[in-house]
């Protein structure tokens, strides 16, 4: 229910201000419609450069598919903008409401026009932000934080293994087009490492598409508000996997190992949905596990190999959207009107919310499948799609069973909730929601019905978004409603509509049947091993922070030591397994023999490194650790690079002066144990690990910089610096001009890091000057009682 919260702050909008968001999707419908009209047969291209360094271009690519995509989008969020209006009538929030909705609809948009790899993932990722910030709308309720933090980590790690499976595929075929790639795709079947890439983007789009395992999050997102809920999450974006899965079919459609992941993964998704169905009393979960089971039955029509299996995949996504987002906005309209979605305190809901009643019966007779609607029409290609492909076993007995228990649902939103009175009805002074919340699902509702009445007009819209999903040719396509095939498939329906009534009448019966069995069974399924993840991991992340974090530098030390040794231990393996010569010429060290400079800074900072050895005092340690940094600067002086050894003394300086004078104020402080002895004294195994790793560490060092020596210096860098530092960046100081030009993005990154530090240490800072304002104010007060007690 949309309560309001006092604390928020916010302005309501005007109705001016909602006319006008409401606006921006139906200029999207009614280009669609422009589109669609202009052209039966759609392929819109349009390139624009982005990144040229990169060669990624914004590439868009418009077909019958992407035509479908955009026709749920842009319609079904027309009603949604319309019913927002209505059911946050009075949130102070509903602006911000706007402004996601409007940013998630231009994502949805971007991601099915996107004909590039990166950009789709781009949008890709965009919905899933937004729908976490959509499902977060009432922060201050802990389920909606679970909830949206639950969706987020599914399919935001989905959204990752996918955009590797993209790159991996990028290296592979060597181009980014999607519309190229589905061309070529075919040809590389055979690599042994295209099983691999599959996987990776099967698993983002099921996680996108709620599909077993990662079916969980769906449902538990039904938190959010109702018109989130209808746009997101039965129309839209749950829809979006099962387009991408759409857009490889059309490649990868002759492929077995395709057909059986998409079957069997899309079967179990589909029995589970409407098992769990059967389980839930929350009316917008009911509706949400429903569903669950359709997008698995989608994912199992992209599977079959067959034209028929395209149309129906199409026309069962369109009916879907055309019948579950009005019953969404129903039961979003009973929340509204009684604060509560479970059935067992809904009943007789028609004496009070006749209008929502009635628009309640029309979806739920296209959800049930009854002749004249669309929701019919969609079911009987379904049923020609799977008696046309005889791959999947079972696949008849699992569409009786899937319509059965479709008319359950349905008649549980439609009837139990209006008509049939519970024992604990909770509903005496209802009142019918306003126009905008009826006038919403009520037009969705009467497309389906118009388009069921008159199926012709949608054939050619149809046709070519089928033929966008496969290869193989469509012939015509047989939609229409005929007194003649009703004859036939007569007795079918009527056993349908009679089993799915008899489950309706045992509802109760079979929810704590299964309720009861699933509890056997506690630690199955994708929702129990989320669970278990993440609360392992605030355990986990303190074991190793405690392991790797403990506040010792020996042992920082250590660890970078043992990484430095191994990573250049396999830097020479892998060179020596690659053929490269590596002979050791220790002449090259001394031709030319080294300066007297040089052997002086080497001197001095072998120097400062023994002295801080030695030292025992924290202060004298600094200083003579400082002996290092300006033998350093003293060393780049000899090499030719004055500005690096100028940055190097002025860092080193102000480092020693800065530290020197904390330092000072901490052997102040009474807290700070500085001024007693420090026992440096270690167990000798302790010594005998860090003198021996010490001494593999400078050996390794060694030895990788008498290997680099002996090898051929390779110019190709040095010289395109050269060349190019003059015309291209107009600079002759080569240094300058790389870190200025040609690294200036590392160049800006580093001093971002720079600035960030000193930002994070300012409140250190702070406290560290108050601490020292304290020291003093005692140190004041105490000299005043010395005098005080002396007077």
């Amino acid at each position: 229910m949309a309560h309001i919260d006092p604390t928020l702050s916010g302005k309501t909008p005007t109705k001016i201000e909602k006319i006008l968001w409401s606006l921006l999707p139906l200029s999207g419908l009614i280009t669609v419609i422009f589109l669609w009209i202009s052209n039966y047969q759609p392929a819109y291209q349009y390139q624009l450069p982005w990144f040229s360094l990169l060669n990624i271009n914004f590439l868009i690519y418009i077909d019958g598919l992407s035509l479908l995509m955009l026709s749920l989008i842009t319609g079904i969020g027309c009603a949604v903008y319309l019913y927002a209006a209505g059911y946050f009538a009075d949130h102070p929030q509903l602006r911000r409401l706007y402004v996601l909705l409007t940013v998630f609809m231009l994502a949805m948009i971007g991601c099915v026009i996107s004909d590039h790899l990166l950009l789709f993932f781009l949008f890709w990722e965009l919905t899933s932000i937004t729908s976490f910030l959509l499902v977060l709308f009432n922060y201050q309720a802990e389920e909606n934080r679970t909830s949206a933090k639950q969706a987020l980590l599914v399919t935001g790690s989905g959204g990752l293994c996918m955009l590797a499976g993209f790159l991996w595929l990028w290296q592979l075929t060597g181009t980014a087009q999607i519309s190229e790639i589905i061309k070529i795709l075919p040809d590389y079947l055979s690599q042994p490492h295209f099983k691999w890439i599959l996987l990776l983007i099967l698993i983002g789009a099921f996680t996108k598409s709620a599909q077993f395992p990662f079916q969980f999050w769906l449902p538990n997102a039904m938190a959010a508000p109702t018109p989130v809920s209808a746009y997101l999450h039965s129309a839209t974006m749950v829809k979006l996997g099962i387009f991408l899965l759409a857009r490889l079919d059309y490649a990868l459609s002759d492929w077995a190992l395709w057909q059986q992941i998409l079957q069997t993964v899309g079967s179990i998704t589909a029995a589970w949905g409407m098992m769990l169905a059967l389980r839930e009393r929350d009316l917008k979960k009911i509706l949400a596990w429903s569903t669950v089971a359709s997008l698995g039955t989608m994912v199992v029509l992209i599977g079959l190999d067959s034209s028929s299996a395209s149309i129906a995949v199409v026309t069962f996504v369109l009916a879907h959207a055309l019948y579950k987002a009005p019953l969404f906005f129903v039961a979003g309209n009973i929340d509204h009107a009684t604060g509560t979605r479970i059935i067992d305190h809904l009943g007789g809901l028609k004496r009070y919310m006749p209008w929502t009643a009635t628009v309640a019966i029309l979806a739920a007779l296209s959800m049930a499948g009854m002749p004249t609607s669309f929701g019919f029409i969609a079911k009987e290609a379904l049923t020609v799609a799977k008696e046309a492909d005889d791959t999947l076993p079972f696949s008849a007995y699992g569409n009786i069973i899937f319509s059965i228990i479709a008319v359950a649902v349905a008649a549980v939103a439609a009837i139990r909730v209006f008509w049939l009175h519970p024992g604990n009805n909770i509903t005496p002074h209802v009142q019918e929601v306003r126009i905008k919340m009826l006038l919403a699902p009520a037009l969705v509702a009467i497309v389906g019905l118009f388009i069921g009445l008159t199926p012709q007009l949608a054939i050619p819209f149809i046709k070519i978004a089928a033929q966008t999903i496969t290869s193989k040719p469509i012939g015509d396509v047989d939609l229409y409603f005929n007194w003649e095939a009703l004859q036939t498939t007569g007795l079918t329906i009527l056993a349908t509509v009679l089993f799915g009534l008899i489950v309706f009448y045992f509802w109760d019966r079979l929810h704590y049947a299964f309720d009861r069995f699933l509890k056997l069974f506690p630690q199955w399924g994708g929702a129990a091993t989320y669970t278990r993840i993440v609360d392992q991991i605030p355990a986990l992340t303190a074991k190793v922070t405690g392991r790797f974090q403990h506040g010792l530098l020996s042992g920082y030390i250590r660890w970078m030591l043992g990484f430095t040794l191994i990573s250049l231990t396999l830097s020479l393996l892998w060179a020596i397994s690659q053929g490269v010569n590596i002979s050791v010429n220790i002449t090259t060290l001394l031709d030319p023999r080294p300066s007297l400079g040089l052997i002086s800074a080497a001197a001095l900072i072998c120097i400062g490194a023994i002295f801080v050895m030695l030292s025992a005092k924290p202060f004298i340690l600094l200083l003579n650790s400082g002996l290092v940094g300006f033998g350093s600067a003293l060393l780049f002086v000899f090499v030719s690079a004055p500005d690096v050894a100028l940055t190097q003394f002025v860092v080193e300086t102000i480092l020693v002066i800065i530290l020197s004078s904390i330092l000072i104020i901490l052997i102040q402080s009474k807290s700070a144990d500085f001024n007693r002895p420090q026992d440096r004294r270690k167990h000798p195994k302790q010594l005998l690990f860090t003198l021996l790793l010490s001494v593999l560490v400078a050996s390794i060092i060694l030895v990788t910089l008498l290997v680099m020596l002996g090898l051929d210096f390779d110019h190709s860098v040095s010289d395109f610096y050269i060349e190019n530092s003059v015309p291209e960046a107009y600079g002759r100081n080569i240094i300058n001009v790389i870190l200025v030009d040609f690294r200036a993005l590392d160049t800006f990154g580093e001093v971002a890091v720079m600035l960030f530090s000193l930002l994070a240490a300012r409140p250190l800072l702070r406290e560290l000057k108050r601490q020292t304002g304290l020291l003093k104010r005692n140190k004041a007060e105490k000299n005043q009682e010395v005098q005080h007690e002396a007077q």
